[in-house]
């Protein structure tokens, strides 16, 4: 007697079908909120850093605690591949060089604490951060012979790499810090994206074993990512496309009100 042969499932249904069971159980609602953060992600790697505090928000709402910072992991280094590859002519390798080992360093201390200080606690003092910095390149603007050495100072480059470590590692929410610092050196918008790009990529890449250790990156986690792919992707192409259309001085207001308006909700929160 011949056994009858099972009916054969592909590898690619097997593997879609478990991360649907992986997926959380979110409303109509929530899955609307969850798809317009993943497209603000794209969004703010591709050119508009100061619209990651939306989704941070909105992540920290939908995931709380420290889980949405396992969360948002995997996106942030898929839009920071498709930042560097959309401008990876543009990088200004000498301030990633000068940032990236104090931010290293600013990794290691926020994972000290991860466990110790909870996000929502240590959120007003990024806002307060964020908001001083603002205020000086405020100032800068009205009395450009004050502050005129400091931004190109290898101290400037140290403190602001390790406030961007910190504040990634604790909160995901370096990108107006970081946005600051090169407003700051004076970089033109497109290598103000490209040097932002690759420093997030090299620094959220150095992050990914430390959010293991926390066990914040997981099956579920990966699969929700999986899910929301598409839109950041749409969210890349759409911050390029706003980029290209906006004058340089305009893009400079414009990642200063951001970072004005992350500074807000981060000292105020709802």
């Amino acid at each position: 007697m011949v056994p009858q042969r099972l009916p054969r499932t592909c590898f690619a249904d097997r593997v879609l079908r478990l991360c649907v069971c992986m997926l959380p159980a979110f409303t109509p609602a929530e899955w609307l909120m969850a798809l317009l953060a993943a497209t603000g992600v794209g969004i703010s790697k591709s050119g508009l850093p100061g619209v990651s505090l939306f989704h941070v928000v909105i992540f920290a709402h939908l995931f709380p605690g420290l889980a949405s910072t396992g969360v948002v992991l995997p996106m942030l280094i898929f839009g920071d591949l498709g930042a560097v590859w959309l401008f990876r002519r543009n990088a200004r390798w000498t301030h990633v060089v000068r940032t990236l080992p104090p931010a290293l360093a600013g990794v290691v201390l926020g994972w000290t604490l991860m466990g110790r200080l909870p996000g929502a606690k240590f959120s007003p003092l990024i806002g307060a951060i964020v908001l001083v910095l603002a205020v000086i390149q405020l100032v800068r603007h009205w009395r450009p012979a004050w502050f005129a050495e400091v931004p190109h100072s290898l101290s400037f480059a140290w403190t602001m790499g390790f406030l961007a470590g910190v504040t990634t590692m604790m909160a995901n929410a370096a990108g107006p810090v970081m946005a600051l610092y090169l407003l700051a050196v004076s970089l033109p918008k497109n290598e103000f994206i490209g040097t932002g790009a690759w420093f997030f990529l090299i620094l959220n890449l150095l992050k990914v074993p430390f959010s293991l250790q926390l066990g914040l990156i997981s099956g579920p986690s990966l699969a929700f990512n999986l899910a929301v792919l598409p839109f950041l992707i749409g969210g890349l192409f759409l911050g390029r496309r706003l980029v290209f259309r906006l004058p340089q001085k305009g893009f400079d207001s414009l990642v200063l009100i951001l970072a004005l308006a992350a500074a807000a909700r981060l000292l105020w929160p709802a």
